[in-house]
């Protein structure tokens, strides 16, 4: 018994070091991710949400003919657990089907949808002269960016992923930086202790921290929260049928930018309608054609394996199969925004688990089979 007794005080003195630990050293956020562990398409229920309002709804037409999708790739979806898929030709619904209880109307996250997003808004700023161009030192809205290698940050670095910031973009990790932002509830306080590791404009790496800092940008260039700004010059514009929800890293505190933008399949459509018109939708002017095209190129800044990052704009990826251009959205669980220009087609998927095939990247696989579809059908 005596033995017992050492081992459970032991343990006790472990854990109660433990938690000391965590809560002197301000990681807090642990407790959150070990009681959630994954993340998932609901997870805006378990944060503060700021909501992003929709106004006068514009109807998205049923096509003229409807499209079946082959047996084998509608089983695929069905195997990767797709919640919603989504499929426009010519501004009209040409396919739609939902699983697991999800509907037109069920709200779900993006995930990282949400930094293409915030590249409109940056363009949205730009045509409005709030921010004088894609060149702009970030430093001219953030004082914290004013010394070191920080001065040379601009918004283009930002939006291309080629800041050069210290950032350790992990998320199977407990102690990483991308953990911490997810589940945590500073993400101001992240920014501030910013570090950098290489020259602006010098690598293309992938870190959701450059959203962030173009939140506050945001924030600093306009007078309004993300959410504010997002509601009055894209999401009321587009015609979006429902309010979208923005989470938030504490109750009234900053848009988790860099992902947890929730809507539905068919307003999120709109986004993809509004680039595939460059920037114009319903006989609205919304962003300006220049930045949709720029958006849309490739840095071509060298990643980490040395080659120029030709599948990357600002926050848009891009992407070419059976000779057919097309660029996206993208979010870790298979959350897609895809448009292809040459087809007129916009293809929404939400979902559980990202549907790559094999060695074929999701995106890929999706407009090939849907081309094929069309092609098939004509």
């Amino acid at each position: 018994m005596k033995i017992v007794k050492r081992i459970f005080l032991g343990l006790l003195i472990l854990i109660v070091i433990a938690n000391i630990l965590i809560l002197v050293s301000g990681n807090s956020y642990i407790y959150k991710t070990l009681i959630y562990q994954h993340v998932g398409i609901e997870d805006f229920e378990i944060f503060e949400n700021r909501i992003v309002e929709a106004g006068t709804p514009t109807e998205i037409p049923n096509g003229t003919y409807k499209t079946e999708l082959p047996d084998s790739f509608r089983k695929f979806m069905v195997e990767t657990q797709t919640t919603a898929f989504l499929v426009l030709q010519n501004d009209s619904i040409i396919y739609e089907e939902y699983w697991d209880g999800y509907g037109p109307d069920t709200v779900s996250g993006s995930f990282s949808v949400a930094k293409t997003i915030v590249s409109i808004m940056v363009g949205i700023a730009i045509d409005e002269g709030k921010i004088s161009s894609v060149k702009q030192k970030v430093s001219d809205f953030l004082p914290e960016f004013s010394e070191g290698l920080k001065t040379e940050l601009t918004i283009e670095h930002l939006l291309t992923m080629t800041a050069g910031f210290d950032w350790d973009e992990a998320y199977a990790s407990l102690f990483s930086p991308t953990t911490k932002a997810y589940y945590g509830n500073n993400l101001r306080k992240m920014v501030d202790k910013l570090d950098m590791k290489v020259k602006p404009g010098t690598l293309h790496e992938y870190q959701s921290i450059n959203q962030v800092v173009l939140a506050m940008i945001l924030e600093k260039a306009t007078g309004k929260t993300l959410s504010e700004y997002t509601s009055e010059k894209l999401w009321t514009p587009l015609g979006a049928t429902h309010d979208a929800l923005w989470s938030l890293d504490r109750e009234d505190g900053l848009e988790k930018a860099y992902c947890c933008f929730n809507s539905n399949a068919r307003d999120f459509s709109r986004i993809g309608s509004l680039y595939l018109h460059k920037g114009e939708l319903n006989g609205k002017r919304i962003v300006s054609e220049a930045y949709v095209l720029n958006s849309v190129n490739p840095c071509m800044i060298p990643d980490e394996t040395g080659s120029p990052c030709d599948y990357y704009g600002y926050s848009w990826w891009l992407s070419t199969i059976d000779n057919h251009a097309f660029f996206y959205a993208r979010g870790i669980l298979g959350q897609y925004i895809i448009v292809v220009p040459e087809y007129n087609l916009v293809i929404v998927r939400l979902g559980r688990i990202r549907p790559d095939h094999g060695d074929i990247q999701a995106a890929d696989y999706i407009v090939s089979n849907i081309l094929k579809t069309l092609k098939t059908n004509e």
